[in-house]
């Protein structure tokens, strides 16, 4: 291993713990964030467990006695500044579409000696979702709203509409924006699926619906009212293919099979319900 290679990693970051697991690097992890467990539970053991890249302080960072801190943006500019005069490396992620992912873990690859492993990684991931192309190619492309946050109401990132037209879906707004309720009203998707950040798969898909009246959309008319877990869809790196499938199964349901964290709003109103996707 060469001296230049970082052995004590802070990880602020979901996306980068989770990477860092897939090419076997997890034990570099001195510090994470208690949102590193929610897509890398092997993680929980054994770590110190410090604020996100937008809380983080200094202080508890450098305790941890790093060679390399990692965050995404946003993240607190003071503390990186405290991190940097000191003399220790920080990498700032930022990506907004698959090839910036693919380009995020070929980095944290290279800088862990992991070069190999990323590029082999990097491939599966594209051909899991090539493959899911193909699969798709001959369905009919269903218009799909995907939200990451309910007030305002923000519009999921540029990576997800990019795994929406894979899994043979069309989004119906521009990505990583803010939309009003009455827009998306007005464009009546086939597909509603919400994934808010922070919230698992626990977003309250009955009161979402009620709320923005949106009873009458088409979406809920055929029980095409989805939440798919914050994890899968909101964490840049390997964990997407697992939305991948989910985003397959709620556009596409009579061809693909609903994972078991997939839920789906049921019934009629005013008598809805959320249930598992599969029941």
């Amino acid at each position: 291993m060469s001296s230049h290679t970082p052995r004590r990693i802070v990880s602020l970051q979901p996306s980068a713990t989770a990477i860092l697991h897939e090419l076997g690097r997890l034990e570099r992890v001195v510090a994470c964030t208690r949102y590193c467990l929610d897509v890398c539970p092997e993680a929980a053991s054994g770590r110190i467990i410090v604020a996100d890249s937008w809380t983080a302080k200094a202080a508890e960072i450098l305790s941890a006695k790093p060679d390399l801190v990692i965050a995404a943006v946003p993240y607190q500019e003071q503390a990186v500044s405290e991190i940097l005069r000191s003399g220790i490396r920080f990498l700032g992620l930022a990506p907004h579409s698959l090839a910036d992912i693919a380009g995020d873990i070929m980095t944290i690859a290279g800088v862990t000696g992991s070069a190999e492993s990323g590029e082999r990684l990097v491939e599966a991931m594209q051909a899991e979702i090539e493959r899911m192309r193909r699969a798709t190619s001959g369905l009919e492309c269903r218009t799909v709203f995907c939200e990451e946050w309910g007030k305002p109401l923000i519009a999921s990132q540029p990576w997800v509409a990019e795994l929406i037209a894979a899994a043979g879906g069309r989004t119906v707004c521009q990505p990583g924006r803010q939309v009003e309720p009455e827009a998306i009203r007005a464009a009546d998707p086939d597909v509603l699926i919400a994934a808010w950040c922070g919230a698992g798969d626990r977003v309250p898909l009955e009161k979402l619906v009620r709320s923005r009246g949106w009873i009458e959309m088409t979406a809920v008319r055929e029980h095409r009212v989805y939440c798919i877990p914050d994890e899968w869809l909101n964490t840049p790196a390997p964990t997407l293919l697992h939305g991948l499938h989910a985003l397959a199964a709620a556009i596409h349901p009579e061809h693909f099979p609903a994972p078991p964290k997939l839920r789906r709003l049921t019934g009629a109103f005013p008598g809805l319900s959320d249930q598992p996707a599969a029941l």
